[in-house]
């Protein structure tokens, strides 16, 4: 007798018992295969598991059954779930459950409808979740812009948040300098995460094409204490700026390198050796003035060795042109 064996089918008994096996930290992973298994039959149990379920602070079984139901195509119930209104007090709970809020989130990415996009737009509202980030990220709108740059200043969101303004591109500069010069809540009482928002919207701008037109914006932030700001900004300054602001972007780059850290003095250097052509005179200026110190202060001045090892790197390579193309 020939012919393909008949694949046996799950009794309605036997998938609730896969859906309780989620709860395994073990045999979790096989409950899910065997529920994939089963077809469109087990995401009406799925259901009741997620939604009827209590959350807790071990949240894994919930996050199984989250990527059981999208590997079963439960876009809809998916949706339920993450509109499904839930107030938790107990602190480890809550962060349990926003890691399964956050995977269903990331699971619906899947689906690129209108439908999907409102329920992350809803939930957006009042919840900063890297699954949400990344999924509205794939829909690259330029409503979504103010959530990203919210996303920029949070330490777990960030490089997602970073990724979807990349994505939208040219669209998101009138919102990315607009957020480079407004410190939260104000310049003289500015949060961590602002600074680091502002930071980030910085290397962005970066990366776009240069707009001279930018160069209104972006002049002030000069001015700023913060380095990797300031670094950042003549960085941009030094491709857009009119020459009589190239002395004043180089100026500050060098005042900034004292008080640096290293990722910031290592782009300042990028900045100063992208430049050598109008940075040089400065350069030296500041190398002369420093070489007055006394033979132990030079010996411990970093930013000394700093400025003479990119002279003789620059003037070994013979690079004395600058980088900027126009005027």
């Amino acid at each position: 007798m020939s012919g393909k064996p008949i694949a046996r089918e799950w009794s309605t008994e036997e998938i609730e018992s896969f859906v309780r096996d989620l709860e395994s930290l073990q045999g979790g992973g096989f409950a899910a295969a065997a529920l994939v298994g089963c077809g469109e039959r087990a995401i009406g149990p799925l259901r009741n598991f997620l939604l009827d379920g209590k959350p807790r602070g071990i949240f894994q079984p919930r996050q199984l059954a989250v990527e059981t139901l999208a590997e079963l195509g439960a876009k809809d119930v998916l949706i339920e779930y993450l509109l499904q209104s839930r107030k938790i007090e107990d602190s480890v709970v809550r962060f349990g459950e926003d890691a399964v809020l956050s995977t269903a989130a990331r699971e619906l990415g899947r689906w690129k409808t209108e439908d999907v996009y409102e329920a992350l737009k809803k939930i957006s509202n009042d919840r900063l979740l890297t699954g949400i980030v990344e999924s509205l990220g794939t829909f690259a709108r330029q409503d979504s812009i103010s959530y990203f740059l919210w996303a920029l200043g949070d330490g777990i969101c960030r490089q997602a948040a970073e990724d979807a303004l990349h994505t939208i591109g040219e669209a998101a500069r009138p919102h990315l300098l607009e957020a480079a010069r407004n410190p939260n809540p104000s310049a003289e009482d500015e949060g961590p995460s602002s600074l680091q928002r502002r930071r980030r919207v910085l290397r962005i701008l970066a990366e776009l094409p240069p707009s001279i037109t930018d160069w209104a914006a972006l002049r002030s932030l000069l001015d700023e204490n913060d380095t990797e700001i300031v670094v950042a900004t003549a960085r941009i300054g030094l491709r857009i700026c009119p020459a009589h602001d190239r002395q004043f972007a180089v100026q500050r780059v060098i005042e900034a390198l004292p008080s640096a850290d290293s990722f910031v003095q290592t782009e300042a250097r990028k900045c100063l050796a992208e430049n050598f052509s109008i940075a040089q005179p400065q350069i030296d200026a500041e190398i002369a003035r420093r070489c007055t110190a006394s033979h132990k202060e030079r010996g411990l001045d970093v930013v000394l060795r700093l400025l003479v090892n990119l002279e003789a790197g620059m003037c070994k390579e013979g690079t004395k042109t600058d980088a900027r193309p126009h005027e």
